[in-house]
């Protein structure tokens, strides 16, 4: 379908291109100030019992973390939820709105990560940071209010890709065990792999392939990590024994096929998989976008629906 007249809006306004602009000619440093500047915390954040500021113990320090609590009586279900940014901007800041939406409708627990960024700390310490803040709560539950049973993983965008590698983490390294993995329009391939949505939308859509380029200069070591399914899920050739996942998809990103492609090869493998595509959509709608897409709402249900039937039995 045509783009939705909200993403066009935000197409126009950006001059056809993401947020932060033109990042070939910016470095790391030098975006994400870019980016601090441009981007506004909304006013109208939906209302929780509580959020707090702490830190939970990682594999080179202290993790910064936000942990969101619902209203109610616990245990409730838990998301470790992963900012996007290309593993190289990005923070808790920006996924306020959508943390906080989730934890309202699903009643739970979302702890949010500040994991290490590169290229200062390139794969795979953001994977391993993320995977150390999972442990930590599963460990901790009882400490938040959360049902260490219930426990479930998601991201967006790179995010999307740190949930979807820590789930194969979890599962070929002894746990902990995982509910549900949620991932929005996941990073899972690589720009050069030849699919039609990066040849689509490579320009003109908020996300461009040249961005993602870039990014793929900044977090791996070198090439030999790309072909770890640790750090590309899609290189995995047995995706077995994973959690069941929500997959969400947007029409317009260059990230769309590869992500289908990623729910599609997890059906195959005989993990239940729900896959959602919205038509119209950019990359950035669950996130960044939240509250200038009226989609978003849906996707938020979307993801609250599924923590809500998270079961005491991942496996």
């Amino acid at each position: 379908m045509p783009l939705h007249p909200e993403a066009q809006l935000i197409i126009d306004r950006s001059g056809a291109e993401e947020q932060p602009a033109q990042p070939v000619e910016l470095d790391a440093q030098a975006m994400r100030e870019q980016f601090r500047t441009t981007w506004t915390m909304p006013e109208d954040l939906p209302a929780v019992a509580a959020v707090a500021d702490t830190t939970v113990p990682g594999p080179a320090g202290d993790i910064p973390v936000r942990i969101y609590t619902p209203e109610g009586e616990g245990p409730f279900p838990a998301l470790v939820w992963l900012h996007g940014g290309g593993w190289t901007i990005g923070c808790l800041d920006e996924n306020e709105y959508s943390c906080r939406a989730v934890c309202a409708q699903a009643q739970a627990v979302v702890v949010s990560v500040d994991y290490r960024l590169a290229p200062e700390h390139r794969y795979p310490a953001a994977a391993d940071d993320c995977h150390a803040v999972l442990t930590w709560l599963h460990d901790n539950a009882a400490a938040v209010g959360a049902d260490p049973r219930r426990l479930a993983i998601g991201g967006e965008s790179a995010g999307g890709n740190l949930a979807a590698v820590t789930s194969l983490r979890a599962r070929d390294h002894g746990g902990p065990p995982i509910a549900l993995q949620v991932l929005v329009s996941p990073v899972v391939g690589h720009p050069d792999d030849g699919r039609a949505s990066y040849r689509d939308y490579a320009d003109g859509y908020f996300l461009s392939k040249g961005s993602m380029d870039w990014f793929f200069d900044q977090y791996p070591r070198d090439a030999a990590d790309l072909d770890d399914p640790h750090l590309l899920p899609l290189r995995a050739t047995d995706l077995s024994g994973l959690p069941p996942a929500l997959v969400l998809e947007a029409e317009y990103d260059v990230l769309r096929d590869e992500g289908e492609d990623y729910a599609h090869a997890l059906l195959q493998a005989g993990v239940p998989t729900r896959l959602v595509r919205f038509d119209g959509l950019i990359h950035g709608f669950f996130g960044l976008l939240a509250t200038e897409l009226t989609d978003a709402a849906r996707a938020h249900t979307l993801v609250a629906d599924a923590l809500r039937r998270t079961s005491g039995d991942p496996a």
